[in-house]
């Protein structure tokens, strides 16, 4: 093959693949969700986690409400906090989260994130899970969540084996 052809060979398969390295970006006015992925700890869990980058392009803060989806009785915003014994807690954080304008959130492992409480099917490798965010701008965002059981934390993040299902999510009450 000359040179020409494999130049051109390239190029070819890296436009098909562009879009699919893009699929799982969602944009909204000025909102886009980066990088959407789910795990849970184990295949038993009956709680599980989405991360996810949320870029705001606009001049205008916005701010994220809440999370729902199919998959689980309940699902809430989440973040970690160091207690004084330097022991780290998840918190339901009822308020939500802020995106500023021009800058982003960042859902990650260790940090804020979308908790599944009381999963209605067990999320396998591949699946994908839909969420919806709902903000107060932007309004409801549909996201498919791939789930990724093989992904690494991000470095310096130990998080990745915290079992959630043995964590005290406090008195919820798991249907209506």
């Amino acid at each position: 093959m000359s040179l020409k052809s494999t130049v051109f060979a390239a190029l070819t398969a890296t436009a098909f693949a562009l879009p699919a390295f893009a699929a799982d970006d969602v944009t909204k006015g000025d909102l886009m969700i980066h990088d959407p992925y789910a795990r849970v700890s184990s295949m038993m869990s009956k709680s599980g986690a989405a991360f996810m980058m949320i870029h705001n392009k606009g001049t205008e803060a916005d701010h994220l409400v809440s999370a729902a989806s199919p998959v689980a009785e309940r699902v809430e915003l989440h973040t970690h906090k160091e207690d004084a014994n330097g022991v780290m807690r998840m918190l339901h954080v009822e308020e939500g989260f802020d995106v500023p304008a021009d800058g982003q959130l960042a859902m990650q492992r260790g940090g804020h994130h979308v908790m599944f409480l009381g999963l209605k099917q067990e999320l396998k490798q591949g699946d994908i899970v839909p969420v919806t965010l709902t903000f107060e701008k932007a309004g409801d965002v549909l996201v498919n969540v791939p789930v990724d059981l093989e992904r690494k934390p991000m470095k310096g993040m130990q998080h990745g084996k915290m079992d959630h299902s043995k964590m005290d999510h406090g008195k919820m009450k798991m249907s209506d």
